[in-house]
């Protein structure tokens, strides 16, 4: 990104990293990862231990993380990624702050398997062996601002009236959003579209496509930005995938491109749609498996209020290359820009675990040269329940507890999740839907406080 000093190789260094600390006067950096439940986690050191942590010496506590490991074995390496070294640009000028992204190793320097950083890149090891060089993404998250009440907690009061593309002064969020994708094009992103989205109060902001782990790692920082600017401005952005009923959820459309070499492998110029017979099977994988991981790309009980036919959420498994109601879209572009467009995902997956699972769902396309059923070019939010059924057209699991069972028969997804995290997600997000299942609504005492 930006902010680093990079070699003739285009790599980051220690040294270009210790030149960059030293010349913007960075005295403290973050070294952050992310946990199984996609939670961003750091541990703050002071410069004058940044040549520690350059060296994969920062050991810390794996038993305080969720789903990590037990206490007995609890010590832990953070092994940072030089390439990820970032200046927060809004930190103080006495004192700036800087992170770097790690990768979690066990004592003996192996990838520890409940890190979901490294547990992708064992993934994409697989994709390798099968002749790939690149698994792309081009995320396209959506968010929602609410204003602070005067302790600084979040409220449910929007703050416009905006809807798709509206601009000011319908759109009061715009001030913030423009400020949010300043702070991000100073940190390096290169983004490509920022609009109000279809509800109030609700925005998106696409940044470009990169490979898999830079582009999860990219997610993560946006988050963070996103919230950090929001609260300067007096809101709370949330990620949550549907905070206020009746109106649109928020997405986060996956668009998916495997690469060998510079040669974008879903495109064939002469095959028809100009899709090749890898996008196909693909294509073919990700349908075939997507009701198996929906509880990673759509990880929790809220996910499944999106889910839901009538707010431009897909919920049914089908696909198409013009209508926007299916599960997976293929957009217009072809050449090196041909990919498959995922629509169910939602901003609440942990992306490197939500990629991992895309990822061997269609590689097992591919392996096995699954095909694909037909397009389905209808809009299917009008077809009954029988012309669904005649169009071999499944539904996405309805809750969490049951994509959470369609999870536990699919082992090409399991076995994308690795058992360590896999039997740590599964055990989490049970008492998770447990939770809710037990817990009294208020819509609850509004149906039958004064019925019964």
């Amino acid at each position: 990104m930006a902010n680093t000093v990079i070699n003739k190789a285009g790599k980051a260094t220690k040294e270009s990293i210790k030149k960059i600390v030293a010349d913007k006067n960075v005295k403290f950096i973050r070294l952050q990862f992310t946990d199984i439940l996609g939670t961003i986690k750091n541990v703050e050191i002071p410069v004058s231990q940044l040549d520690k942590a350059l060296d994969n010496k920062m050991m810390f506590d794996g038993s305080s993380i969720e789903g990590f490991v037990r206490i007995e074995e609890s010590d832990m390496y953070l092994r940072p990624d030089l390439d990820t070294f970032m200046i927060f640009p809004w930190t103080a000028e006495k004192g700036k702050v800087a992170r770097l992204i790690c990768d979690i190793a066990r004592p003996d320097g192996s990838p520890f398997e409940g890190d979901p950083r490294s547990n992708l890149k064992r993934m994409l090891k697989e994709m390798e062996e099968l002749g790939f060089t690149g698994f792309n993404l081009g995320p396209e998250p959506e968010f929602f601002l609410f204003k602070l009440d005067e302790k600084g907690n979040p409220t449910l009061e929007l703050n416009d009236d905006g809807g798709y593309f509206d601009l000011a002064p319908t759109d009061l969020g715009e001030n913030c959003r423009r400020d949010i994708v300043l702070e991000l094009e100073e940190m390096g992103f290169e983004v490509e579209a920022s609009h109000h989205e279809v509800a109030p109060g609700q925005h998106e902001i696409d940044f470009k496509y990169a490979n898999a782990i830079e582009a999860c790692d990219n997610i993560q920082t946006f988050k963070l930005v996103v919230k950090t600017i929001a609260r300067k401005h007096g809101l709370h952005a949330t990620f949550m995938p549907k905070p206020l009923f009746g109106v649109n959820g928020s997405g986060m459309h996956f668009n998916l491109s495997l690469f060998q070499g510079d040669k974008n492998a879903f495109w064939d110029e002469g095959a028809d749609l100009q899709l090749s017979k890898t996008a196909k099977h693909f294509l073919a994988g990700v349908l075939k498996h997507v009701q198996g991981f929906t509880a990673v790309t759509n990880p929790t009980v809220n996910s499944y209020k999106r889910l839901v036919p009538g707010y431009e959420a897909p919920c049914y498994v089908a696909w198409s290359p013009k209508n926007r109601s299916p599960l997976v879209r293929i957009p217009e572009s072809r050449g090196l820009s041909t990919r498959i467009e995922l629509r169910s995902v939602d901003p609440s997956a942990n992306p490197y675990l939500a990629m991992a699972v895309i990822l061997a769902a269609g590689l097992d396309g591919v392996k096995n040269e699954i095909e694909p059923p037909a397009p389905v070019d209808r809009n299917i939010y009008v077809m009954n329940a029988q012309e669904r059924a005649a169009n071999g057209i499944d539904s996405l699991p309805g809750s969490l507890d049951a994509a959470l069972a369609t999870l536990a028969k699919d082992e090409v997804i399991i076995n994308a999740l690795g058992e360590h995290i896999y039997a740590n997600f599964k055990e989490a997000k049970e008492v998770e839907f447990d939770m809710f299942r037990t817990s009294v609504h208020q819509w609850e005492r509004d149906q039958y406080m004064k019925m019964y």
